[in-house]
């Protein structure tokens, strides 16, 4: 991690974790474990759309809002996928998952708040004249043919008959995780107006490294340093990155991506840089 990016992703973390203490205060259980979704993950996507918004002249008060609700979408989702229903997890950013530290009833609505609290962030005033485009995107990157699609098809590759394909296993990802970091990338584009194309060609190869990123740590990694439990998908005989191409393909496709993620800032010049570390980060990380 350069200096320059360990700078920027600190402060992108310490914005957003401010502005979440203003908008999200503790006043109930349901409160508090909306925060505690929130808290102790690496906020990239949050930090993606803070400093796409800086390449466009964004004012910071839209992007924070932004940047907050797409931290909003991502925790909930990991509080729904570590539910005994889907994953059954016990550990997510080295703390005890939301369902074990109060029940899986407070979970689910802790969950289902996170979501909607999303949607009212990027209603607010300070979103600025931009705010629709924004809401329906998230609303397509989230859901039925974004991050949701690709849960359903992660949960039926759990029982299928035969282990996905590397191009079922590239569609899967694209989805479940892929789409809300391209729609993080985007929206400082989107919030100014402006066409957001070279930053999708960014994100959509950043988003594919960082998830054979993933595949990688749940090989190399150990719990107490990722945060949560590793070796489950080989364990279950899951086909991953890592699986089909290899630990050394994988770690050379992700490199190979990291690559083109940097070449697709070219349009921005040196402004991209703290963007181009992003990609290094997201493949040499070990969280």
């Amino acid at each position: 991690m350069t200096a320059g990016f360990a700078a920027a992703l600190s402060q992108a973390q310490a914005k957003i974790s401010t502005h979440m203490d203003m908008r999200l205060p503790q006043a109930d259980l349901l409160h508090e474990a909306m925060a505690y979704a929130l808290r102790g993950g690496k906020m990239l996507r949050g930090f993606l759309v803070l400093e796409s918004a800086r390449l466009h002249d964004v004012p910071e008060a839209a992007a924070l809002e932004a940047a907050l609700a797409i931290e909003c979408i991502h925790a909930y989702s990991l509080v729904h996928d570590d539910l005994p229903s889907m994953d059954d997890d016990d550990l997510r950013r080295g703390q005890p998952t939301l369902h074990r530290k109060w029940d899986e009833a407070t979970a689910v609505l802790a969950g289902d708040s996170l979501q909607t609290f999303a949607f009212e962030l990027l209603a607010r005033d300070e979103v600025g004249p931009h705010a629709l485009p924004l809401i329906r995107t998230l609303a397509q990157a989230a859901g039925k043919d974004g991050m949701v699609s690709g849960q359903m098809l992660d949960i039926a590759a759990e029982s299928a008959a035969t282990p996905l394909t590397l191009d079922q296993i590239t569609t899967l990802q694209a989805r479940k995780t892929g789409c809300l970091i391209e729609w993080s990338a985007c929206a400082g584009a989107r919030l100014a107006g402006a066409n957001p194309e070279p930053l999708r060609h960014y994100a959509q190869a950043l988003g594919l490294a960082f998830q054979i990123a993933d595949d990688i740590l749940d090989i190399e990694g150990d719990a107490a340093t990722v945060g949560k439990a590793v070796r489950k998908d080989a364990d279950a005989g899951k086909a991953t990155f890592v699986s089909l191409l290899g630990l050394e393909g994988a770690k050379s496709r992700a490199q190979e991506l990291a690559q083109l993620a940097s070449t697709a800032l070219t349009p921005y010049g040196a402004a991209g840089e703290t963007l181009k570390d992003a990609a290094r980060f997201v493949i040499s990380r070990d969280s």
